[in-house]
């Protein structure tokens, strides 16, 4: 067995973008900013699942380097990890996702993203979510975090 556990970190965006998060879109307006859709909890995922094969980490497999990754949205992103994973001999036991923020308000969603992201991944993926009760960068509303852990088997 290999765990690996992942964080990513996206500020929101100036300009108007949808706020997709855990392979949903929240809403059309208040987006992340990143090279990709900005998914803090899918790219926190795929992360995790590329550290504990060993293959790499996000920015090396899907880096701002790579022009064909450009507005990916958080679900290919994971599918690949997901597809490169498997095919380097790993088995996905589980995910678990920790989503961290003051907005939006994840919790009446939370079972369509586990089973959206359960799809992708063809394991279970555990998804709960938090704030830092107004406490630092993401207290303030300046972006959303993700903490993810992954178990691969042989």
């Amino acid at each position: 067995m290999r765990v690996a556990t992942a964080l990513d970190v996206h500020a929101f965006a100036d300009e108007p973008r949808p706020l997709m998060l855990a392979c949903l879109e929240f809403a059309p307006t208040g987006g992340l900013a990143g090279h990709s859709d900005a998914d803090v909890a899918a790219h926190a995922a795929a992360d995790a699942l590329l550290i504990a094969s060993g293959i790499g980490e996000l920015g090396t497999v899907f880096g701002t380097d790579r022009p064909e990754w450009a507005g990916a949205s958080g679900s290919a992103l994971l599918g690949e990890a997901v597809r490169l994973v498997r095919e380097d001999g790993w088995q996905i036991a589980n995910i678990s996702i920790q989503i961290i923020g003051q907005k939006p308000r994840f919790a009446p969603r939370r079972l369509e993203a586990q089973e959206a992201m359960s799809a992708i991944v063809g394991a279970p993926v555990l998804i709960a979510a938090t704030t830092t009760d107004g406490l630092g960068a993401l207290g303030r509303i300046e972006g959303i975090g993700a903490l993810a852990t992954a178990l691969l088997t042989d």
